[in-house]
């Protein structure tokens, strides 16, 4: 029993980054998905929504890259989260460049704050970004172009994360990572979440089943799952980000990010139903479900090994690698230095994520919920 534990344990720790990929390799492809995305003649009303809550500091920045935007049938509405500071009277001043602002008066959180732009808008296509990202010109044409596909109900862009000077920040190989996981999600039954800082949507995926409890780039691919459509990913499409100003909150907002998916998942277990949901339901049990399950996996994997480290050399030499990684992951915490390196920013990486796993999944079980939101300083 002992040793099907182990191995059990074993498979729930690789499935998810490692397992979970190799299958997707082996389901068939939707019809579509290699398809071309060439100039389309179509240019559909857009209404581009950006969401803020307290952004004095950075809306001015926002607006002005959302205004040299270049797509022709672009209406710019800011979605206010209840801003106490001078967010609204700075939005107000470009009411005559055609910005509008739409305001929520009860802080319920950033869904809501989208839902109230949602139904203020008059646009086809719906694209939703926050204040961070920065928008490169060109990209709502790009965009744009994916919705050809009458399949297609959602778009995502895909991450760039940049420090200060410029350079991929601490997250670069997480997020390339990540970023070729999408591709193969979305070449099969969609994607399961999309960038929430920016993507697109048809409206009637918007105007059905808008959970304001969900983080929105769930709730956008599931409503598509709903509605016989996929979310896609564009990689030719993408939204620049700079690295959170303090390091030091990065674990936090990881913690409040994971609260909020499983949050997400909780109300709409139906999800997980292959026999409503086909392979969109696998997908979001691999990439979702066993990606939260993976720290407890990992701590069952390690109890097991050193039970298990007299009886055979398997278990002798797993033992051994896992002390290895988890001595490199401590020489990164002790010497911050050595996360400079690959060999130990990886492993460092991947143990702080699952630490804020672990972390999220006992204060949500707990009973603690993220509905209001508040953006990290980048």
């Amino acid at each position: 029993m002992l040793k099907l534990i182990f191995w059990f344990s074993i498979t729930g720790t690789l499935f998810s980054y490692f397992i979970y990929p190799v299958l997707l390799k082996f389901l068939p492809r939707r019809p579509g998905a290699q398809r071309q995305h060439i100039c389309s003649q179509a240019e559909p009303n857009v209404s581009l929504i950006v969401t803020a809550h307290n952004e004095a500091g950075r809306i001015l920045e926002k607006l002005e890259n959302c205004l040299k935007l270049s797509y022709p049938n672009l209406e710019v509405i800011v979605a206010s989260d209840a801003s106490t500071d001078e967010t609204d009277q700075v939005v107000a001043e470009f009411s005559g460049q055609g910005v509008r602002l739409v305001r929520a008066n009860e802080r319920k959180g950033k869904e809501y704050a989208q839902l109230k732009a949602i139904k203020a808008s008059s646009g086809e296509i719906l694209v939703f970004s926050d204040v961070a990202t920065s928008i490169p010109e060109g990209a709502i044409e790009r965009m744009i172009r994916y919705f050809d596909d009458p399949s297609v109900g959602a778009v995502s862009s895909e991450d760039r994360f940049v420090s200060r000077d410029g350079s991929v920040a601490g997250e670069g190989a997480y997020v390339r990572y990540e970023m070729w996981l999408r591709g193969l999600e979305s070449q099969r039954a969609g994607l399961v979440g999309l960038s929430g800082s920016f993507f697109a949507a048809r409206r009637e995926v918007c105007d059905e089943n808008w959970d304001i409890n969900s983080p929105s780039d769930f709730n956008t691919a599931l409503n598509c799952a709903r509605q016989g459509l996929v979310a896609v990913t564009a990689p030719d499409v993408l939204g620049y980000y700079q690295d959170v100003a303090d390091a030091s909150k990065e674990y936090q907002r990881k913690i409040r990010t994971i609260i909020r998916g499983l949050t997400a998942l909780s109300r709409h277990m139906e999800v997980l139903n292959p026999f409503r949901f086909g392979w969109f339901a696998f997908q979001v049990f691999g990439h979702k479900l066993m990606r939260w399950a993976v720290p407890w996996f990992q701590v069952l994997l390690f109890i097991t090994s050193v039970l298990l480290a007299g009886r055979g050399g398997i278990y002798a030499l797993a033992l051994l690698v896992q002390l290895l990684f988890y001595g490199v992951v401590m020489a990164g915490h002790i010497k911050p230095e050595f996360r400079e390196r690959t060999v130990v920013k990886i492993p460092y990486f991947f143990v702080q994520v699952n630490l804020a796993i672990a972390r999220a999944t006992v204060e949500f079980l707990k009973g603690r919920r993220m509905t209001v939101w508040t953006p990290s300083k980048r």
